[in-house]
């Protein structure tokens, strides 16, 4: 039930916030988060850091409810973000504003047992991912092959402190 009032809400601030006649350049950008998101699915599919919860219905799993935020909820999000993006100082607390959201959104869900915690991942490392996150979000947005290039070493490091070694996996 949570899950359909979330994509209403953000239905609804698709309609009250997104330029959809802007829709194409934010695309690559939300194209890209896509590609993340679903990497990290495979890369870490027996091992997951973080994993969503239904705790109404039992056929509602991860899966179902990452595709939900990953094809619906957060492409409205980062059209949202990029199009009121501000110049100057003002960028830094918006971000601080959206990197807070997020993180109080995930420990809301935490603490409703619609999110969980895994193999070391704690409210901290969330933080630490949505400051990522959002700058990678605006990187990209501005010069892709940066944010490519940037998100290399930061997989790589998300590796080494995450993935289980290969004797784990036995």
């Amino acid at each position: 039930m949570y899950l359909i009032i979330v994509v209403v809400v953000y239905i609804i601030f698709s309609i009250l916030f997104v330029d959809w006649k802007q829709w194409k350049s934010y695309y690559p950008t939300v194209q890209y988060f896509i590609l993340c998101n679903l990497l990290y699915n495979f890369v870490f599919y027996n091992h997951t850091l973080w994993k969503y919860e239904a705790i109404t219905v039992s056929w509602l799993n991860h899966t179902l409810i990452d595709i939900t935020f990953t094809f619906i909820i957060v492409p409205v999000v980062i059209m949202i973000y990029l199009r009121y993006y501000p110049t100057g100082r003002k960028q830094f607390l918006y971000m601080a504003i959206w990197i807070a959201y997020f993180t109080v959104i995930e420990y809301l869900f935490y603490r409703k047992g619609l999110f969980i915690y895994e193999n070391g991942w704690n409210p901290f490392w969330s933080c630490i991912f949505n400051i990522i996150l959002f700058t990678f979000v605006k990187i990209h947005y501005k010069n892709a092959l940066l944010a490519i290039i940037l998100s290399i070493p930061t997989i790589i490091i998300l590796l080494l402190f995450f993935h289980p070694s290969i004797s784990e996996l036995k």
